[in-house]
């Protein structure tokens, strides 16, 4: 009898006690706004702020109100204008070209390699065509980083890095979001700590995070950062730089605060249920598990495999077939952007030259959530569910 799981891929871990009783805190107080602190308090968003930037080792931290507002700070503070180009991944989500639109950027992708990182040879080709590099890490794969700085700095290119998928993981010993001048992190519901919406925003930039906290909305009131620059980097910025309102409150700073103490906890439980997968996967006919570099310390809060070669009706079949026995999965090679699946060439907002080699990668990356309301054992299942229907579409092709 052919086994089906009955888990759901978008059910999160509920909100811990002590985020719930922080919230109630901030609730009965009334003061939400994150400049609205009694005498003697520092507020949730400072304090969260100067946790994070400790936690991965940063200067400045700033808490803000989604990771694509993050992504836009960063690019309006190192002076990103309408019509200037930004490199960046050609696979990734869609909030980071958004995000580069929405500043009135220009992006010129990159492409992908087969361990889904940026394709450092295409990366080197085209560091001549831009000054400034959106960086991806898509979820949550790190590519060589030592040899990225290396070309970004021999190229005089600026290196801002999208960290909604790598919150906790590094390459060697440090962290992901610390190897650029900016580094930026989502807090929506399926990243690696969950206030629903919410960003963060780390640098080392006395310059950059001035002007970064005077976007947010700081209403000269940059002295209550605990985790900003000293006053005198406001001397000029606090006039030239516009208010573009997207700070962070302190209910989804309360809520963000337990999560990230215990997010090391929660790294290791989703490292167990990847572990699982790939363990499971691995030597499946026709499928290609992801390699990851020996350097890199990933979060597998999702997992991703190749199936190389394949036409889209096949993979559309094996797709199917898993859908029928509970296992939701999403292709990222689909004519047509579906959920989250768009890819470089649904951004027409955002128009690029054709990359082969890279749409020959595309079309063979499957994703799926690994929430942490699945047990090992759930993922050791839905393993065994994938393994046997891909080799039954593959047995079929052989034929």
């Amino acid at each position: 009898m052919n086994e089906v799981f009955t888990g759901s891929f978008t059910q999160q871990e509920p909100i811990p006690d002590a985020g719930i009783q922080a919230a109630m805190r901030v609730l009965q107080s009334g003061r939400l706004h994150r400049y609205n602190v009694a005498e003697g308090e520092h507020g949730e968003t400072a304090l969260l702020e100067q946790e994070f930037a400790a936690s991965v080792g940063s200067k400045y931290c700033l808490a803000v109100a989604s990771g694509g507002y993050a992504m836009a700070t960063a690019l309006r503070s190192v002076g990103i204008k309408a019509g200037d180009k930004v490199l960046t991944n050609a696979f990734t989500l869609a909030p980071v070209p958004g995000a580069i639109a929405s500043v009135g950027g220009v992006p010129i992708f990159v492409g992908v390699s087969r361990d889904l990182t940026i394709d450092l040879d295409d990366l080197e080709a085209k560091a001549d065509q831009a000054d400034v590099l959106m960086l991806s890490h898509m979820r949550g794969h790190m590519c060589d980083m030592d040899r990225l700085m290396a070309i970004c700095n021999a190229a005089n290119i600026t290196v801002i890095e999208d960290c909604a998928h790598t919150m906790g993981a590094k390459w060697g010993d440090m962290y992901s979001g610390r190897h650029g001048v900016m580094g930026c992190y989502s807090c929506q519901t399926y990243k690696h700590v969950n206030s629903g919406e919410g960003g963060l925003l780390v640098s080392d930039d006395d310059e950059l995070m001035a002007r970064a906290i005077m976007l947010s909305g700081s209403y000269m009131l940059f002295e209550r950062h605990l985790a900003g620059p000293p006053k005198e980097a406001f001397a000029q910025i606090k006039y030239e730089t516009p208010n573009i309102s997207g700070r962070m409150d302190h209910l989804r700073a309360a809520i963000l605060r337990p999560q990230l103490a215990d997010l090391d906890t929660q790294v290791q439980r989703w490292n167990d249920r990847y572990v699982a997968v790939e363990d499971g996967l691995k030597d499946t006919p026709g499928l290609t598990v992801v390699q990851r570099h020996e350097k890199e310390t990933y979060v597998g809060s999702s997992i991703q495999f190749l199936l190389e070669g394949w036409s889209g009706v096949a993979v559309n079949d094996a797709i199917a077939r898993c859908a029928a026995r509970g296992v939701e999965l999403k292709w990222f090679g689909g004519a047509e952007p579906v959920a989250f699946t768009s890819r470089y060439d649904s951004w027409r907002y955002a128009p690029s030259e054709a990359m082969p080699a890279t749409d020959e990668i595309l079309r063979g990356i499957v994703d799926m959530r690994l929430p942490l309301t699945f047990s090992v054992a759930d993922c050791a299942m839905i393993a065994r569910i994938i393994r046997a229907e891909v080799s039954a579409v593959y047995q079929t092709m052989a034929m």
